[in-house]
């Protein structure tokens, strides 16, 4: 599970990439042909890729709950579940010995 999470979190920093890349590519010719300044330019990358932050967060807050959901109607224990576990275990063992 931990791997296929992690393949997702480099597809979407690859994604960003690329879109910051298209974005720039495409306002230049935006530039290049007149229909905006440079500043105005400078400034719609800016803010679309403020907008493409917020999306991928946003994206990641619901795998995250999408993943804890199915792990829960799965009635697999969370790794903290599992630490707290080893932790009792620990100390039932230590008061036996």
């Amino acid at each position: 599970m931990q791997d296929w999470m992690k393949r997702m979190m480099l597809f979407g920093v690859g994604l960003a990439a690329l879109t910051r890349e298209k974005t720039e590519e495409f306002v230049k010719e935006l530039v290049k042909k007149g229909e905006l300044s440079e500043k105005e330019g400078r400034e719609l990358v800016r803010e679309l890729m403020e907008k493409s932050k917020k999306v991928t967060r946003d994206l990641e807050a619901k795998t995250e709950e999408m993943v804890a959901a199915t792990l829960q109607r799965l009635n697999i224990p969370t790794r903290k579940e599992l630490d707290e576990l080893k932790e009792r275990v620990a100390k039932l063992e230590k008061r036996g010995e």
